[in-house]
């Protein structure tokens, strides 16, 4: 498995946790914890948003200066 697969595979886990923490807090009624892992969630979708494009980005220039 490659370095940046298992990077998206802990990030996935990591938001599929948060996503199950809001869950928990909406049935503890926790606001601390219901704002904790909001921010977790978006910390993390976005984070993974982010690093895809920049590899994406990277390939496309890989592949044109092979090109050329």
């Amino acid at each position: 498995m490659k370095k940046e697969n298992v990077l998206f595979l802990s990030l996935a886990i990591f938001t599929v946790i948060s996503i199950m923490a809001i869950g928990i807090a909406i049935a503890e009624r926790s606001v601390f914890i219901f704002i904790l892992a909001l921010i977790g969630v978006t910390a993390a979708t976005g984070f993974g948003f982010t690093l895809r494009k920049k590899l994406r980005e990277q390939e496309e220039q890989k592949a044109s200066l092979k090109a050329e």
